[in-house]
């Protein structure tokens, strides 16, 4: 009997959120370690479709970088990364495009659709507008060229908001079309917060391979759990944030000052963690607020 009080205790302490988000877009960039395993990808687009379900209106944006590189690997070229982003020739973007709109893209769609959700795909192609991303080394002063890598540019949301509109799940994969009408691969972190500044989204959330923002990366217990955008700078001097951290706060930072309500990070791993992030008072991972 304890255990069955325990979990209507549970269900009555998500009321509040359900409440106050039903509704509200909830964008979640899909990627990491979470995408290589079977149970947690099903767990996860579990909680998907349950958010959807309590009213929420989530918007998927997923990556896909190892299973790119396994391909490339596969067809013998060459993966090279330059300051974390892939860098991306004619022949590497055919096969992210490949890779993201053929494989990884309609298999989130159908384990959506297997959970019970309604869900659609698009390709970035259609949403994003993208300007080549480049860059100087800080180190070198030299100029840093990605090729075909984009930066968000313009967006076209009118069928993401009517998909939304209809409690349909986009579900976004992170490519765009340049200036010179080529496809470019975008990184998904920033393509999620472009999509979530574009939609004025509620919360953002991405889901990672470690517990969220740590002060140690070496020690899961030092979780900094709320983070406010005042001390985002400091932190990034502390070499706090770098790595992969580094677009995901960057692109969350951005997002808020377009009118997006929270930004978290949390582990993509842990059992339901994007349930118990949202639905819970104390959350599992780092969420970043106004002050």
């Amino acid at each position: 009997m304890e255990t069955i009080i325990q979990k209507a205790k549970v269900l009555i302490e998500a009321l509040p959120y359900i409440q106050n988000f039903r509704g509200q877009i909830v964008v979640v960039k899909f990627g990491g370690s979470a995408m290589e395993d079977v149970e947690h990808t099903d767990r996860l687009l579990a909680d998907i479709t349950f958010m959807e379900c309590v009213g929420m209106r989530p918007v998927v944006v997923h990556g896909g970088g190892k299973a790119i590189s396994k391909r490339m690997q596969k067809e013998g070229v060459e993966t090279e990364f330059r300051h974390g982003i892939r860098v991306t020739c004619e022949k590497t973007v055919d096969i992210v495009d490949c890779v993201l709109n053929e494989e990884i893209n309609p298999g989130i769609v159908k384990g959506l659709t297997r959970h019970g959700a309604h869900a659609k795909g698009l390709r970035g192609q259609t949403v994003f507008r993208v300007k080549r991303k480049q860059g100087i080394d800080a180190d070198t002063g030299k100029k840093l060229d990605w090729g075909l890598v984009g930066v968000p540019e313009e967006l076209e949301v009118t069928e993401v908001d009517r998909l939304v509109k209809a409690d349909v799940i986009p579900v976004i994969s992170p490519l765009g079309i340049g200036n010179d009408g080529n496809v470019h691969n975008i990184n998904a972190d920033t393509a999620a917060g472009a999509i979530a500044s574009a939609l004025k989204a509620a919360k953002l959330v991405f889901l990672t391979d470690v517990p969220g923002l740590l002060r140690d990366p070496n020690d899961a217990s030092s979780i900094i759990s709320s983070l406010g955008m005042d001390e985002v700078e400091l932190l990034r001097d502390a070499g706090i944030i770098d790595g992969g951290m580094l677009p995901k706060v960057e692109s969350g930072v951005a997002a808020m000052h377009a009118g997006v309500g929270k930004v978290h990070m949390i582990d993509g791993c842990m059992p339901h963690s994007l349930l118990l992030e949202i639905f819970t008072v104390k959350g599992v991972g780092t969420q970043i607020v106004m002050e």
